[in-house]
């Protein structure tokens, strides 16, 4: 039996982006109760080079939009990047979800070796659909993610784990 590429892609996206909205409802629970407000929050850096908190939740939703959409060869969305609070970037990861759930699974349909080709800063890259989902969207997506988690956890936000991970489908 073989995986399709929206079997693939559009799970793997979707749960991300709904774990991200999870640990941000942890992250606002936590600055309300300790009155931190949420600039401070969107304002977290692992280090002074790296991007704040709240870019890395606006790239992991663009990466995952842009992602899905490119590999069923439909038009890019572009969300702007003004999210203030922790709700507006909850919000944004909502219209991304919501955005790779509308996407009809025929338009999949020969995304394995559908051209991909785009700009990474200066250098332009080209991949077939398969190599583009996983040695492309998906590593870049976990990153992200995983630099929100440690920045979060980092301030001493109470998540673990299997927030990252998420709902797990585990067998019976």
């Amino acid at each position: 039996m073989s995986v399709t590429i929206y079997e693939a892609a559009v799970p793997a996206l979707t749960l991300n982006l709904q774990n991200l909205h999870n640990i941000l409802a942890k992250a606002a629970a936590y600055a309300a109760e300790r009155k931190v407000e949420d600039a401070t929050i969107l304002g977290l850096r692992l280090f002074p080079d790296m991007l704040h908190l709240a870019r890395n939740v606006q790239v992991a939703c663009d990466l995952s939009v842009r992602g899905a959409a490119r590999l069923a060869g439909v038009d890019l969305p572009s969300f702007p990047d003004d999210e203030a609070t922790i709700a507006d970037l909850q919000a944004r990861i909502a219209k991304a979800r919501d955005f790779i759930n509308s996407i009809p699974v025929d338009k999949f349909d020969g995304a394995e070796t559908r051209e991909v080709s785009l700009m990474a800063g200066q250098a332009p890259l080209k991949f077939h659909g398969k190599e583009y989902l996983a040695d492309f969207v998906l590593p870049n997506v976990y990153f992200h993610v995983t630099v929100v988690y440690a920045n979060l956890r980092g301030v001493g936000v109470p998540i673990g784990k299997m927030d990252f991970l998420g709902n797990l489908r585990l067998a019976a």
